[in-house]
C-alpha cells in the first residue's frame, strides 16, 4: 500500500528573501501530486496563527511531521516529501536538527512518538555519522533509559552487539544497560568476551547497572 503524500504549511513574511522561491517549490510538488495540499499563510497579517505554530521567521514549513525552517531548493524539498512518509526520514530529518544545533527541537520531535526512536538506530549501526549526530542520538536514547519505548528495541539492539564495527557494539552494550531487565542482560553477557577490549569494558558497565536495576526492582 502506497503512503499518502503529506500535507504542507508554508508561512509566508513580507520581504522574506527565500518565500517566494519555497512556495514555487510546493506548488511543483503539489502540481505533480507528491504532497497531499498545501495551505500558505502571511505571518503578518495572522501573527496569532503563527504564534501557535512557534513560527518565528519565514520562510517556515511544516511538512508531514516534519518542521523546516529557511531557504530549501526544489530538489530538497522533493526529497523532504518523499522522507515524510516513512521510517527512513525520521532519522534523516533528526540527523539534520542535530546538525543545526537542534537538540531540544529533536527532544520535542521524539517525545510527541516515542516509536521515532527506532529509526534512530539507523545512526548507531552507522560509524561513520557525523560526531555531532551520533552524540545527539545517544542523548536521544538515553533520554528514555529504563521506559518501555527504549526496551521495545531490545531485538534491535542486540544485533547491533554483533555489528562488525566494535564502536557499535560497545554502543549497543552500553544501551542495553539502559534498557533494563533480565532480557538485556542476557543480550550483553555474551560482549564480555567480546575481542575488543572497549567493547568488555562497556559491556561489564552495562551488566553491573542492570545488575544493580534488577536488585533494586
Amino acid at each position: 500500500m502506497t503512503a499518502a503524500p503529506p500535507d504542507a504549511l508554508l508561512f509566508v513574511a513580507p520581504g522574506c528573501p527565500h518565500c517566494a522561491s519555497v512556495l514555487q517549490g510546493l506548488n511543483e510538488l503539489l502540481r505533480q501530486r507528491l504532497i497531499g495540499k498545501l495551505i500558505v499563510i502571511d505571518a503578518a497579517e495572522h501573527p496569532e496563527q503563527a504564534a501557535e505554530h512557534g513560527v518565528r521567521a519565514a520562510p517556515w514549513l511544516r511538512l508531514g511531521p516534519f518542521t523546516l525552517t529557511g531557504a530549501h531548493s526544489a530538489a530538497e524539498l522533493r526529497q523532504w516529501a518523499g522522507w515524510a512518509s516513512g521510517e527512513e526520514g525520521i532519522a534523516h530529518y533528526v540527523a539534520h536538527l542535530l546538525q543545526h544545533g537542534g537538540y531540544q527541537q529533536a527532544k520535542a520531535f521524539i517525545a510527541a512518538d516515542t516509536h521515532r526512536l527506532k529509526p534512530l538506530l539507523a545512526v548507531v549501526a552507522d560509524p561513520g555519522a557525523r560526531l555531532e549526530v551520533r552524540l545527539g542520538v545517544s542523548a536521544l536514547l538515553e533520554a528514555h533509559a529504563h521506559t518501555p519505548a527504549l526496551q521495545n528495541l531490545l531485538p534491535q539492539l542486540a544485533e547491533l552487539t554483533r555489528h562488525a564495527d566494535h564502536r557499535v557494539r560497545a554502543d549497543a552494550c552500553h544501551l542495553l544497560g539502559l534498557a533494563g531487565g533480565a532480557a538485556a542482560r542476557a543480550h550483553v553477557e555474551p560482549c564480555l568476551n567480546d575481542v575488543h577490549a572497549e567493547v568488555r569494558e562497556i559491556a561489564a558497565e552495562a551488566m553491573a547497572a542492570l545488575a544493580n536495576k534488577i536488585a533494586k526492582a
